[in-house]
């Protein structure tokens, strides 16, 4: 199916929604350094673009299939002052929606895959969430919603509402739950391996580790802790005062002297990744140091020519970063593009 990309930063929903054999259309972005990237990692050359969305003309919109776009949370993230709907960058949902009013009924896309923050559900009370589902109602979609949690796939702990929209009328398929490999469906996408250098996955049995060697940095005290294993104590504001940090295991370091913070250690997992450097690990020589670039695009599911493109083409740490931090899960997108489906014959009336 085709699809549009909307909000497009650097691609995650592209990448996803590619692995599992749609194509892309169109992409709307204004941040200039994420379309840097973008536009270094995929072939976009004759496609249609955009900057803001609200510039967007919908007569020239491409017909697609699909529309999927992940609008701003700074307005629903629990990290933000939570205005929800009332904010100036959450409300571009509404954005969205007036382009889908001004479409015709059979040029409307058969499926929206939508992204937020986990907020967005009981922001407000749940009103926001409410206003959501009438305004897709009155665009003739029913939805369906499910929070997905990143370290299904990825050694990161990210947990997103993902919701789907289906036009009535078409032969959509029901997408969730997505069923793990052995069985389960609660709010879980099928495991594929874990992370290795080359961004591909695999069966390695230490579970969550992110592998590089560069950038170290002592931003924590450490010390030996018993057993074999190299140790060091994380202080948190619990009953215990600590946690225990092995290889491998994340390091949150943001507001070091914070005295109210908790699971600053991700066991086996990366904390959610930010759009800054929040994050380290513990080398075999007992020393904490800040994840690289390369390993945030990787915990985000990139592979690493993609990084590498988006680095070859300018970008600085701090920008790398940040769009990670900004990205969707790729392999969490395809997990969900590999069910979307629908017959293609009876909406074209051939």
């Amino acid at each position: 199916m085709k699809f549009l990309d909307l909000f497009a930063g650097i691609g995650g929903f592209r990448l996803g929604l590619e692995q599992a054999g749609h194509t892309c259309v169109g992409f709307v972005e204004i941040d200039k350094f994420a379309r840097k990237s973008y536009e270094a990692i995929f072939d976009t050359e004759g496609e249609y673009t955009e900057h803001d969305i609200n510039k967007v003309n919908t007569k020239e919109l491409p017909e697609a299939d699909i529309w999927c776009f992940g609008f701003p949370c700074q307005d629903i993230s629990v990290a933000g002052k939570q205005k929800g709907f009332e904010g100036n960058r959450s409300s571009l949902f509404f954005a969205v929606t007036r382009k889908l009013h001004e479409l015709e009924d059979k040029k409307k896309p058969s499926y929206l895959l939508i992204e937020n923050v986990k907020n967005l559900l009981s922001i407000n009370s749940g009103w926001d969430f409410a206003s959501l589902q009438i305004e897709l109602d009155s665009l003739g979609y029913d939805i369906e919603w499910d929070v997905l949690n990143s370290k299904e796939v990825v050694p990161q702990n990210r947990e997103r509402v993902f919701i789907i929209g289906h036009l009535r009328g078409r032969r959509t398929q029901q997408i969730f739950p997505i069923i793990r490999q052995n069985g389960e469906a609660n709010n879980t996408v099928k495991q594929v391996g874990n992370l290795t250098p080359d961004g591909s996955f695999s069966g390695n049995p230490q579970v969550g580790r992110v592998y590089g060697t560069d950038g170290i940095s002592p931003t924590l005290s450490t010390m030996q802790g018993g057993g074999q294993e190299p140790k060091v104590t994380i202080r948190e504001a619990t009953k215990i005062g600590y946690d225990v940090a092995q290889l491998g295991d994340s390091i949150n370091f943001s507001q070091p002297n914070s005295k109210t913070r908790r699971g600053r250690v991700g066991h086996g997992v990366a904390n959610t990744l930010t759009t800054g450097i929040e994050q380290a690990t513990l080398t075999g020589n007992l020393r904490i140091r800040k994840l690289t670039p390369l390993e945030t695009w990787r915990l985000q599911g990139f592979p690493d020519w993609a990084f590498n493109l988006a680095r070859e083409a300018g970008l600085s740490d701090s920008q790398l970063y940040k769009q990670a931090g900004n990205s969707v899960t790729v392999p969490v997108i395809k997990a969900i593009a590999d069910r979307m489906d629908y017959n293609n014959r009876e909406r074209r009336g051939d």
